[in-house]
């Protein structure tokens, strides 16, 4: 039991890392786990790993609010007086977001579960967009967690399978 836990806590601290370090990959982590740990509860691990990642995205979506202040390199060191092309698109998708919450959800779950578009970058439109603090919580949650329980259960049906 205190092997589980271990286990669970270091999968825990992967997956708050690889969610703020892209080229840390908590997938192959899983396959690897799964591989050398095979009565570990696939829910269990799915659970695990959604948390730490949504905690992990939490930081790219409260800096692209605002709420959180990025370092000076990370900041735009001029402000522009005219609004771009950018700043307009923006402008729609968020009119967008906040007319079709549906839609907004849509989006965020296919993204936490297929990864398509990348997570992390619609995290941070997500937050930019000043999607709903909630909706962003339960689809990445939900979509985070079938990605992660899936993978889990891949390398038993495999063998199963063959």
């Amino acid at each position: 039991m205190l092997a589980v836990i271990g286990l669970l806590s270091t999968t825990f601290g992967v997956a708050v890392v690889s969610a703020l370090m892209p080229l840390i990959s908590v997938e192959l982590f899983v396959i690897g786990l799964v591989l050398k740990s095979p009565d570990l509860p696939w829910w269990a691990l799915a659970l695990v790993i959604a948390t730490g990642q949504i905690i992990g995205k939490m930081l790219y979506f409260y800096a692209a609010r605002g709420v959180i202040r990025l370092p000076a390199f990370l900041r735009r060191r001029t402000e522009r007086k005219s609004k771009g092309r950018w700043a307009a698109w923006i402008e729609r998708f968020r009119a967008t977001c906040r007319k079709r919450p549906l839609w907004t959800g849509g989006v965020l779950l296919v993204s936490a579960t297929a990864s398509l578009p990348p997570f992390a970058a619609i995290v941070f439109v997500a937050g930019w967009a000043k999607v709903p603090l909630s909706t962003f919580l339960v689809t990445g949650f939900i979509g985070r967690f079938l990605r992660f329980g899936l993978l889990a259960i891949a390398p038993g049906a495999l063998v199963a399978w063959i």
